[in-house]
């Protein structure tokens, strides 16, 4: 929902579930159960008209403020199930997702973004990045990097093998160094770094 706050009435309403009738149209094995499309987690992009949604569905939508509107730019399948976190980095279109499923992912997102629309935002990460992904293992992170998407479909720049489902996530900078923060049922805090971004 979109509020006036003066008003204390909403502007614009979107029902995530619409979003599922072309799924459910296709076939489906049998005792399959679906996650609805519940919203677990907001966050505005810099530029302060675009946000994106984290879904139990496990689904990343991103929507752009137009007046009293908003309009879906963008939705992709960004976890196995629920996204529980989504947070975009500052002064630009990187977005951090954590799932249910024990994953981080960083998604840049700023070309789908900027087809429809020019942004008013810095661009300081626009140099071509490699994809890369960290698995923590036996207390350890390795890194291995993977190719370019040649269909066009949104692929993650990092993928991060968390293992416990994330509760919460957030970028900043710690010794002058990006990392990722991450909180999960257990009662420590996990650093990431974010070098390369």
């Amino acid at each position: 929902m979109l509020w006036n706050l003066r008003k204390a009435r909403p502007l614009w309403i979107t029902n995530l579930q619409e979003d599922e009738t072309e799924e459910m149209e296709s076939p489906q094995s049998p005792g399959q159960l679906l996650n609805p499309a519940l919203a677990h987690s907001v966050s505005v992009a810099s530029c302060g008209n675009v946000f994106s949604c984290g879904a139990e569905d496990g689904k990343v939508r991103i929507f752009r403020v137009m007046g009293v509107k908003c309009e879906q730019e963008l939705g992709f399948k960004g976890h196995s199930l629920g996204v529980s976190q989504v947070c975009f980095l500052r002064e630009s279109y990187l977005l951090l997702t954590g799932g249910n499923d024990g994953k981080i992912k960083l998604w840049d997102v700023s070309s789908e973004i900027e087809k429809k629309h020019k942004s008013p935002t810095k661009h300081t990460h626009r140099k071509k990045t490699k994809r890369a992904a960290y698995t923590k293992q036996g207390g350890g992170t390795h890194a291995s990097v993977t190719g370019e998407d040649e269909h066009g479909k949104i692929l993650p720049k990092l993928s991060i093998e968390h293992g416990e489902k994330v509760n919460w996530l957030l970028s900043t900078k710690i010794k002058g160094y990006r990392n990722i923060l991450v909180a999960d049922q257990t009662s420590c805090i996990s650093v990431y770094p974010l070098k390369e971004f």
